[in-house]
């Protein structure tokens, strides 16, 4: 695991290139602690940077940029590629002799082999990949299938420019920095900026399982990528060849699929651990862990002192049946808010996720044991399992039931009665039981339910139910709104069925922008290597041969991954309302966050800044903090933009 950077200086406009490759490079440091390596060629002006976090082969054979034997080829590569060890087995026979046991090497190697794009095709793994064809003076950027590691890239004062994180970018000569202001509307609405756009106007973020090629004399346009595999592919390979077994069969196959996901996850040079929650996703990685280790695997959770956020006492109930190593630890509301100032230095995008600080408090702890964990993300997307999809499908009934006329009529009804008098007039409704958890309805759940149903269709509405805001545009001066994967910039989905349709949209957009963003920097910040076996590319595409039924059935999400996990764990220690990494954030920015929030959102700076509107922050700030309504989403978002600004462009 590492970071990488560099740039082609077609024009030589850099005059001090070499310095300026080393600074960006250096800029990565928190992506790989251990080593630090450029590759410049004056003459075609083609820089490479690489930080390294040792995982394979620690010796110097492993370094990066790596050449290829016949000197073609230069790459930095970012990321693991599980099943190196067999393509190196494959050329071997060949010819091929390797200098050391790293999988950058056998990457360099099948490429030489077989070419780019058939290599591609051939890697069970996560990664970035910058190649420099120094031959036929091509240079290839290149993102693994689902997105796991991040790729930037664009035009910096004439020069194309690509890194693992934009602070690589901050160093370059001639970077301005200006903001996109259409990446910052989509960040309002999402909590996170989708993909391809980035904060900085110039700057994208190459889509999951595409190449991007530049040719030498193309300076002035960036080039479009093209895709080695899609979500959407996979979609319609499994309609095209649906699974037809029994369910045991199913059953079986899936256990299969993930044991060898995880075994290939399990080679390492340094010390290996998983994150457990005591739920689903990250139990069925766990069990299958230890079912293939012949000794206790190390295992890491993280629980809270206030009871109602802790599923600590979980954790460790799984931890025991299976027999892991286990290391909890309980830690307090200031523990999280000591995390608070780091963020903006962590993420070097805005991002607001909240799930975020507990996220990188358990990689702060799986790293003081181990350098690689394993965790369960992916589950949710690949079967069924948000909570969502249930209201999803109410709200896919509702729109066959309801003529789309009428519900545009009736939802500015509903939004026109303030929140206050809903609040007063829902008081008297009595609270029900929704997933085994206490809901209550609130004039603001009102108003956005409305938001919802008021769109003219079921993409309409699913992007509503998942924006945080319905006309964030409002919130910035000139702000817009690109389109993205889920607004349409992929088409509609090629699936069936109201379930596999927002699978598809959370697959293409939550699951790459959100939850995988949130964990690489998380885990990254800590100098930690975090794998994903659930999103293994084989595991993926067998589950969208699956019939739904396999995902849900009578009522259960995730049904079929409840299955393999029920031949690991007892389904008792299972069970259980599900909480994922929430935080009380209400309760601290009215509290321990009030006067940190207060100085972020200070009227002369907010105008000053000429972002965001001024006025319309202040006034959700005034009505938040006086209770009258529950903007604590949407002001952790502005605030997380503000302290991202404060510390990336000094203003």
């Amino acid at each position: 695991m590492c970071g990488l950077t560099g740039f082609w200086d077609q024009g030589h406009c850099l005059q001090d290139a070499t310095a300026s490759l080393s600074s960006m490079t250096q800029a990565l440091s928190h992506r790989g602690p251990d080593d630090q390596q450029i590759h410049y060629e004056a003459e075609t002006g083609l820089g490479l940077g690489h930080r390294r976090l040792s995982i394979i082969d620690l010796s110097d054979e492993g370094r990066q940029p790596m050449t290829s034997a016949s000197g073609r080829y230069v790459m930095a590569f970012n990321g693991e590629i599980y099943n190196y060890r067999d393509l190196a087995n494959e050329l071997q026979p060949t010819g091929v002799v390797f200098r050391g046991h790293s999988d950058t090497e056998v990457v360099l190697a099948a490429v030489e082999a077989w070419g780019l794009e058939a290599t591609l095709g051939r890697l069970n793994g996560m990664f970035a990949i910058a190649l420099w064809d120094r031959q036929e003076r091509i240079l290839y950027l290149t993102r693994d299938r689902m997105g796991i590691k991040p790729l930037y890239y664009g035009n910096v004062a004439g020069s194309f420019v690509f890194a693992s994180d934009p602070a690589a970018f901050t160093k370059l000569p001639g970077f301005s920095g200006e903001i996109d202001r259409g990446a910052l509307t989509l960040y309002l609405r999402h909590l996170y900026i989708p993909a391809p756009w980035s904060i900085y106007q110039g700057i994208l973020k190459l889509d999951a399982g595409h190449v991007l090629t530049l040719r030498d004399g193309a300076v002035t346009q960036l080039p479009e990528s093209r895709p080695f595999w899609s979500v959407s592919e996979a979609v319609e390979k499994g309609m095209v060849d649906p699974f037809t077994g029994s369910a045991t069969a199913a059953v079986d196959e899936l256990e299969e699929l993930l044991s060898d996901a995880v075994s290939k996850r399990l080679v390492s040079d340094v010390p290996l651990g998983a994150f457990l929650s005591g739920g689903v996703d990250s139990s069925t990685v766990v069990g299958l862990m230890q079912k293939a280790s012949s000794k206790p695997v190390r295992t890491f959770s993280i629980g809270f002192t206030e009871e109602e956020f802790n599923e600590a006492a979980y954790a460790a109930e799984v931890a025991a049946h299976l027999g892991t190593d286990h290391t909890e630890l309980i830690v307090s509301p200031q523990d999280c808010l000591d995390v608070i100032p780091k963020l903006p230095g962590m993420y070097s995008e805005p991002f607001a996720d909240s799930s975020q600080i507990p996220t990188y408090l358990v990689s702060k702890l799986a790293r003081s044991e181990v350098t690689v964990s394993l965790s369960g993300d992916g589950g949710d997307e690949l079967f069924c399992g948000y909570h969502r999809y249930n209201f999803a499908r109410s709200l896919h009934r509702l729109e066959g039931r309801t003529p789309g006329w009428l519900r545009a009529a009736l939802a500015p009804a509903a939004r026109g009665v303030p929140v206050g008098v809903w609040d007063r007039v829902l008081k008297l409704v009595k609270p029900v039981q929704s997933d085994g958890r206490d809901f209550a309805w609130t004039g603001d759940r009102v108003h956005k339910l409305a938001s919802v149903v008021g769109q003219q269709d079921f993409a309409g509405m699913y992007r509503a139910l998942l924006s945080l805001w319905t006309d964030p545009q409002r919130m910035v001066h000139g702000g817009f709104e690109p389109p993205t994967n889920l607004s349409g910039r992929q088409g509609l989905p090629p699936v069936d069925g109201m379930e596999g349709q927002v699978m598809f949209w959370d697959m293409i957009n939550y699951l790459p922008d959100d939850i995988l963003t949130k964990v690489d920097r998380a885990s990254m910040a800590v100098g930690l290597e975090a794998r994903v076996p659930l999103l293994d590319h084989r595991v993926v595409e067998f589950a969208w041969r699956l019939p739904q039924q396999y995902k849900v059935r009578d009522g259960q999400s995730k049904w079929i991954l409840r299955q393999v996990l029920d031949r690991q764990v007892p389904r008792a220690l299972i069970e259980r309302p599900k909480r994922g990494f929430a935080v009380p954030m209400a309760t601290w920015l009215r509290g321990p966050l009030r006067e940190w929030g207060e100085s972020l959102l200070q009227p002369d700076q907010l105008e000053e800044r000429g972002v965001l509107d001024a006025r319309r922050v202040r006034r959700l700030w005034s009505e938040f903090q006086k209770g009258d309504r529950q903007w604590q989403a949407q002001l952790w978002a502005i605030l997380m933009y503000q302290a991202w600004q404060e510390k990336w462009t000094g203003r």
